[in-house]
């Protein structure tokens, strides 16, 4: 019987298995980059509020502490959203007939909570404790950026688990002294050699426990 394929089809059949490979890889690698880009991450993208309130404004121009606002950020797994109750403390002595508050005083005298668009978030199936955290000296600014910067608050990091892990692997090369957890100005690279090292002994954190599925997936 007479050969049915010419012989370069050997080499047509193994170009096509090559060439479906490559364009796997490429469909791959670009649907991992579309995955981790702003679009999806929304990484450096600020979010419209009901009320633009600025942190720049506030913290950094006015001196208030993280704690001042977020109340449970030491004690509890959220930090907590201020109530306009808060927001009235000062605002209902200065800008009292400001349009740009009217939600403000709204909430206020009705007791209706603002509705704010949430930022930072996680999956239903990821545990994250803020207290915890705060206890062991990860800096505000370590995941949530110079929020004293920002006029509206936006994602500075992917909370991917990727990113995640990059910390609970390392802790020593994220965490600094408790007492400037809540200093936006601290910068951690003035910190002497190998002192992430102490501070990870001296807080007691346990690097073999920090990866267990369990810590963050319960």
């Amino acid at each position: 019987m007479g050969q049915i394929f010419h012989p370069s089809f050997n080499s047509l059949a193994k170009a096509t298995l090559i060439g479906g490979a490559l364009l796997v890889g490429v469909v791959l690698a670009k649907g991992n980059a579309f995955f981790r880009s702003p679009y999806m991450t929304k990484v450096g993208v600020a979010r419209e509020q009901v009320v633009p309130f600025s942190h720049k404004h506030h913290v950094a121009g006015l001196g208030l502490d993280c704690r001042y606002c977020h109340t449970a950020v030491e004690k509890s797994a959220s930090a907590g959203i201020p109530s306009t109750k808060v927001c009235m403390t000062c605002h209902s002595q200065i800008w009292t007939e400001a349009p740009l508050l009217e939600p403000v005083r709204k909430s206020f005298s009705t007791g209706e909570r603002l509705q704010w668009n949430r930022v930072h978030d996680v999956p239903d199936f990821v545990f994250f404790n803020h207290s915890i955290h705060v206890a062991k000296g990860v800096s505000c600014a370590t995941c949530h950026g110079r929020v004293d910067q920002m006029p509206l608050v936006w994602k500075e990091k992917t909370l991917h688990m990727s990113w995640c892990l990059d910390c609970h692997r390392n802790p020593e090369k994220f965490i600094q002294p408790k007492e400037t957890v809540f200093d936006m100005n601290f910068d951690p690279s003035t910190l002497p050699e190998n002192h992430g090292q102490q501070l990870v002994e001296k807080y007691g954190i346990h690097k073999e426990q920090l990866t267990n599925c369990s810590v963050c997936h319960r």
